[in-house]
């Protein structure tokens, strides 16, 4: 897998608080106790650009947790999906992936290694959907996620062609 410059950058810490802060007071207002596994599971959610798949969240929580279940963690995240606090992107392959970025905007995805981040959104206006779409049901609102080939994976191509036309493996 593509290694990315920004996967560890983690959103500002003013951001960081104000989503805590958001998570605590919704949790309270729909009489969810706020547990200690909870709000570091949002937390850890909260803080990265990456859009973390459960067992990525899994991994990160654990190391100050580590009695912390798998089971646990998914059961939290869909809560929090639930809720509200949360979207679900995906299915993607084997997993799905959490945002807690909940203004309006779209994601580019890469097909090779499945790195997730936040584009401005693309302006996707409800009113020029196709007819079809009504047909359906109501829109409550829409994506768009722009798959493609990451600039790190890309890199990854032209070195293993690279290597390969010098004769290497």
């Amino acid at each position: 897998m593509a290694q990315h410059k920004d996967s560890a950058n983690p959103v500002e810490r003013e951001e960081i608080a104000r989503r805590i802060e958001r998570c605590e007071a919704t949790l309270r207002a729909a009489g969810v106790r706020l547990t200690p596994q909870r709000i570091a599971i949002y937390r850890e959610v909260a803080r990265r650009f990456d859009h973390p798949d459960a067992e990525s969240v899994h991994r990160a929580v654990r190391r100050q947790m580590p009695t912390l279940s798998l089971d646990t963690v998914y059961r939290t995240l869909l809560l929090l999906r639930d809720l509200g606090l949360l979207t679900a992107l995906g299915p993607r392959r084997e997993s799905v992936r959490f945002d807690a970025h909940l203004g309006p905007h779209d994601h580019f995805v890469c097909l090779q290694c499945g790195m997730t981040r936040d584009i401005d959104s693309l302006g996707v206006d409800v009113r020029q959907l196709p007819p079809a779409v009504s047909q359906l049901g109501a829109v409550v609102q829409a994506r768009v996620e722009v798959q493609g080939i990451c600039r790190a994976c890309q890199e990854g191509e032209k070195e293993k062609k690279a290597r390969k036309r010098r004769g290497g493996t």
